[in-house]
C-alpha cells in the first residue's frame, strides 16, 4: 500500500465530476487499500478520488474509532433519501486546517457498489451523513466552501491562502536551517 498526495485547492480535479466506475479489479481494489491508508495517514474520516486527482466515483470513509474502524468503501454512491437538518463544523483534507459550519441533511441513505460491483446500501445520521454528503459531493465537483454563503467563503478561502503561505514560510525556514547547517565541501 502507498500513500497518495492529496490536492489542495484550487486544483482542478476537485472541481470536476467523476465518472462512474466500470471495472471492479485489482486496479480497484489497490486504489481503495491506497485510498484508505491516505486517509487515515491525513487522520480525515472520508477522501474521495477527486482528492487524489482521480476522476472516478469512489469514496473511503470511516467514522469509528482507533478500536473499532468502521471503513466504507463506496463506488458509485447516489444519495437515494435524506431528511432532517444539521449543520456541523465541518473540515477537509484539501483545505488544511479550515473548518467551517455547514447545514446539510442529518440523515440520508445512500446506494452504492462495493470493491467487487455488488450492491450495497448504507444509511447515517449525523457524522455519517455529514461525511456521506460531503465526500458525494466532492464526487460531483463540489467542496464543502461550496456550501458557503458568499461572506463565510471569502472568509474561509483567505483564512486557507494565510495557513499556505505560513506552510510555506515555515518549509522555506526549515530548508535554510538545514543548508545553514550542512558544512561546507573541503
Amino acid at each position: 500500500m502507498a500513500i497518495l498526495d492529496i490536492v489542495l485547492h484550487p486544483h482542478r480535479a476537485l472541481y470536476t465530476k467523476s465518472k462512474p466506475v466500470e471495472a471492479f479489479d485489482d486496479t480497484l481494489h489497490e486504489l481503495l487499500d491506497n485510498m484508505a491508508e491516505t486517509m487515515y495517514a491525513a487522520n480525515g474520516v472520508g477522501l474521495a478520488a477527486n482528492q487524489i486527482n482521480v476522476l472516478q466515483r469512489i469514496t473511503v470513509i470511516d467514522v469509528g474509532t482507533e478500536e473499532e474502524p468502521q471503513l466504507l468503501e463506496i463506488i458509485n454512491p447516489e444519495i437515494v433519501e435524506r431528511s432532517g437538518s444539521i449543520t456541523w463544523e465541518e473540515g477537509c483534507l484539501s483545505f488544511p486546517q479550515v473548518y467551517e459550519k455547514i447545514k446539510r441533511a442529518n440523515k440520508v441513505t445512500v446506494q452504492y457498489k462495493d470493491r467487487h460491483g455488488d450492491a450495497q446500501e448504507v444509511s447515517g445520521e449525523e457524522l455519517l451523513a455529514v461525511a456521506l454528503q460531503h465526500e458525494i459531493d466532492h464526487l460531483d465537483g463540489i467542496c464543502f466552501v461550496d456550501r458557503m454563503g458568499p461572506m463565510k467563503r471569502k472568509l474561509a478561502l483567505k483564512e486557507f491562502a494565510r495557513v499556505q503561505a505560513a506552510l510555506k514560510r515555515e518549509a522555506l525556514e526549515a530548508a535554510s536551517k538545514a543548508e545553514e547547517a550542512t558544512p561546507e565541501p573541503q
